[in-house]
């Protein structure tokens, strides 16, 4: 071979390396995110994409609010997310429902405790249970620890299916970056306590898994909806990438049934298995509500898609439609979904309120709480923030008040034989009216462990406010031991 044929030829040879070279890096995606959805979703399924020739995934788990935040900045392709979208600055992203799984709490291994109840978490984090006796376990302090970022994704999940709003403050002076090191801490603390998902730690066996309410997580108590602590994991894109082609190519590979098949090795449930999930979100969240005495109207969907069967059972409330596979906050839908939003609400909209009655005849012995938040508030509705409390005593009614200034003429009016004869007033109502009262202050309960206001009233078919009335109780806190009034013998 000449000279000349032999460098024409090594030319080819490095030009097609070169246009390769090109080729496999315009596959190559960067993807970010929280530590749950990599372990759980990405990392597995990376391979098999790469080992299908497909391309590769370059992976930087670390949290969520860095993974959207990258893939807003054009800085990775996809994220990975244990929380739908929030906020404005994340409207204009594309958050992929790809799996469901569970959010867990996790202590140490030699913990007695197994299992807890939802208002037993729900007061946990608010510091009102704060000794693992008063859950069946060692007189000892309960550390609690969460992530530093109250938008992490497991983070935002529990506390908006705990208290109705993702962002509401806890008592735990435990943070850390990421759920992987808090899972870290725990492992560590014989006393810890804190919140992960089953994806990101099934088989682990440093770690103990609590049940919630008797029921343990796992791939079949999510699917069926019975562990009532389930979440959403997503994927997030930006449909303005230079990928976008190759991002939504990877997507369509973690919902095929390969990917499938990779997502329930980690006791995960895909997305399209979990109809029923969706379905049912509206009236997990009003139960968990009722549970924890979380007022429902302030807690909002957790799963991406608005059923039918909840709109249809809940008319007057506004509603939005959304797409099944994917969200958008943004285009001509995202518009016409917030012009149905924003439509003029009821007056009355949000009203939360109790009544309860001892007497047994008229209004007589009423007392009532009546709270009204118009979504009229920041345009000055009329009704807006109204607060009202009522109280009604039994007592004599007067037929018309008595003026001062009158003086008495001294003279006797005589009913006429015509006129009806007013009926006699009943002996003594204030006495009848005490003693009622004393025989509904008879009955009592005394708090045992485990024990909640909440449960305490449900058991004696009393409302939380009026066994709190009944014993001048200021807050929810009871305690083993506490004997409470609970009604009539």
């Amino acid at each position: 071979m000449s000279f000349r044929l032999t460098r024409l030829f090594t030319a080819t040879l490095i030009g097609l390396s070169a246009s390769a070279t090109v080729l496999a890096a315009g596959s190559q995606l960067i993807w970010r995110g929280d530590v749950t959805t990599a372990r759980g979703v990405v990392t597995d399924v990376a391979k098999a994409w790469e080992k299908s020739g497909k391309g590769k995934i370059e992976l930087q788990p670390f949290n969520t609010a860095s993974g959207i935040d990258a893939v807003s900045k054009g800085t990775a392709d996809l994220a990975g997310s244990a929380r739908p979208s929030i906020g404005a600055a994340e409207q204009s992203l594309t958050f992929t429902p790809v799996a469901w799984d569970a959010l867990v709490m996790v202590t140490y291994p030699s913990n007695p405790v197994s299992n807890i109840s939802l208002m037993q978490l729900h007061e946990i984090y608010m510091g009102h249970i704060t000794n693992w006796k008063e859950l069946g376990g060692d007189d000892a302090p309960i550390n609690l620890y969460s992530v530093a970022s109250p938008n992490d994704g497991v983070e935002y999940s529990m506390r908006k299916l705990l208290f109705g709003r993702g962002n509401q403050p806890v008592a735990s002076p435990r943070l850390y970056v990421n759920t992987a090191k808090l899972e870290e801490g725990v492992t560590l603390d014989r006393h810890g306590l804190g919140a992960s998902t089953l994806g990101g730690v099934a088989g682990n066996k440093k770690l103990k898994l609590l049940s919630v309410d008797g029921v343990s997580p796992s791939e079949s108590t999510i699917a069926s909806g019975a562990y009532p602590l389930y979440t959403e994991l997503y994927l997030v894109s930006n449909d303005t990438s230079p990928k976008a082609a190759d991002v939504k190519d990877f997507i369509a590979f973690v919902t095929s049934s390969a990917g499938s098949s990779l997502l329930r090795a980690h006791d995960l449930v895909p997305y399209a298995d979990g109809a029923s999930l969706a379905a049912g979100d509206a009236a997990r969240r009003a139960k968990i509500a009722s549970t924890v005495g979380t007022r429902k109207n302030a807690g909002q969907p957790m799963t991406t898609a608005e059923p039918a069967v909840a709109a249809a059972a809940a008319p007057t409330a506004p509603t939005k439609e959304t797409a099944v596979a994917t969200t958008k906050g943004k285009g001509k839908a995202a518009k016409e979904a917030k012009a149905t939003v924003a439509a003029e609400p009821s007056q009355f909209a949000k009203v939360a309120s109790s009544v309860a009655t001892t007497a047994h005849q008229g209004f007589s012995g009423i007392r009532g709480e009546a709270i009204t938040v118009s979504d009229n508030a920041k345009r000055g509705g009329r009704f807006a923030k109204v607060t009202a409390d009522v109280v009604t005593v039994k007592g004599k009614p007067v037929a018309k008040p008595v003026d001062a200034s009158e003086k008495p003429s001294g003279k006797i009016d005589t009913p006429k034989a015509t006129e009806a004869k007013p009926a006699k007033a009943e002996p003594k109502p204030v006495a009848k009216a005490e003693k009622k009262e004393k025989a509904a202050a008879g009955r009592t309960y005394k708090v045992s462990q485990g024990d909640t206001l909440y449960s305490i009233a449900k058991r004696n078919n009393l409302d939380v406010n009026e066994l709190r009335s009944l014993n001048g109780l200021k807050d929810n806190n009871v305690h083993p031991g506490q004997v409470l009034k609970v009604g009539a013998r």
